[in-house]
C-alpha cells in the first residue's frame, strides 16, 4: 500500500495518493494498528471491516470508496504474482448508492444574498459559497488556485485542476464585489484562500475549506435548511437552477467542464 501511494505521489497524483492514505488509515484503525500479510486478506476480514465501518456510522458510499481502493491495491499485487486471488471483496459492497439531492433552489440563493451574517467569518463563508455559484459552480480547489492573471478584459480564463481543461467565464459585478471585499495580499492568487506560496498550498486550501463548510453548516441551520450547506452544494445548485431555467444540458455540461453529459445528469437529476 505504501509503495502504491509513493508511486502515485511520484506521478503527481497527490489527490489520489491522499485517498489511498485515507483508506489505509481506516483499515489500520480497524486492525488496531496491526499489519498483516497479503495472503491474510480474506473475505471474512473484509466483511468484518465493512461491518465495523457501518457500526461507526460511515456512509455506504464511503465504505464502498475504501473497499474499491483496497481492491485496486490487492489486484495490483495479484497481477504481480505476489498473492493468489482469493476474491476477498466478492461479498462486500463496492457500488455507488444514490445520495440525497444536494442542490438548493433559487429562493435559497436569494436568501443567502440578503443575509446579514453575524461575523466576518460567516460573511466570508457565505461569500465564498456565492462566488462558486456565480462562477457556474466552480469547485473550491479551482477557486483556491485562481490567479490574478486569469482575470483580464472582463473574462475569467482558468484551468481546472482536476482535468486540465480551460474554462472562460464572463466577469460580473457580483464577482468583483466579493473580490473587492476580500483583497488577496498574495501576489499570485485572486482570492485569499492560499496565502503563502510555500509548497504547502494544498494543506492551506483544505484547511480553509473545512472551516468554511463548518460556518456554512451554521448558516444553513439559521435559515432553516433541512440538509447541510457546503461549498459543494453551490456546484449542484448552479447546475440544477440552470436546468430548471431550461438551459440545454450540453451547455450546462460545457460550463461545468464535464467530460460527458452523463456526469452532468447526476447534478441535474431531481431524484
Amino acid at each position: 500500500m505504501n509503495t502504491v501511494i509513493d508511486q502515485l505521489k511520484g506521478n503527481g497524483k497527490e489527490r489520489t495518493a491522499e485517498a489511498y492514505r485515507a483508506a489505509k488509515g481506516s483499515l489500520m484503525k480497524y486492525r488496531k494498528g496491526q499489519d498483516f500479510a497479503l495472503d491474510e486478506l480474506t473475505g471474512q476480514m473484509m466483511e468484518g471491516y465493512e461491518a465495523w465501518l457501518s457500526g461507526n456510522e460511515v456512509k455506504m458510499n464511503s465504505c464502498s470508496f475504501y473497499m474499491r481502493i483496497l481492491r485496486a491495491v490487492y489486484n495490483r499485487a495479484v497481477s504481480r504474482s505476489l498473492v493468489s486471488d482469493s476474491k476477498p471483496f466478492a461479498k462486500v459492497y463496492t457500488g455507488n448508492a444514490k445520495t440525497a439531492k444536494r442542490a438548493v433552489g433559487v429562493e435559497t440563493i436569494w436568501q443567502l444574498e440578503a443575509l446579514h451574517p453575524e461575523s466576518a467569518r460567516t460573511c466570508y463563508a457565505r461569500d465564498m459559497f456565492l462566488f462558486s455559484f456565480y462562477t457556474r459552480g466552480m469547485s473550491f480547489v479551482d477557486m483556491a488556485y485562481l490567479r490574478k492573471s486569469d482575470l483580464h478584459d472582463g473574462v475569467l480564463d482558468y484551468c481546472r485542476r482536476k482535468t486540465g481543461q480551460r474554462l472562460t467565464i464572463r466577469w460580473e459585478q457580483q464577482m468583483q464585489q466579493i473580490v473587492d471585499r476580500y483583497p488577496s495580499a498574495n501576489d499570485t492568487y485572486l482570492l485569499p484562500i492560499i496565502k503563502k506560496c510555500n509548497g504547502r498550498e494544498r494543506g492551506q486550501y483544505r484547511s480553509k475549506q473545512r472551516h468554511i463548510n463548518e460556518d456554512l453548516h451554521e448558516i444553513g441551520r439559521k435559515i432553516g435548511m433541512d440538509k447541510p450547506l457546503t461549498m459543494y452544494v453551490a456546484r449542484h445548485s448552479w447546475a440544477t437552477i440552470a436546468h430548471d431555467m431550461e438551459t440545454p444540458l450540453s451547455v450546462i455540461s460545457q460550463g461545468m467542464g464535464h467530460g460527458s453529459e452523463k456526469t452532468t445528469q447526476i447534478y441535474t437529476s431531481k431524484k
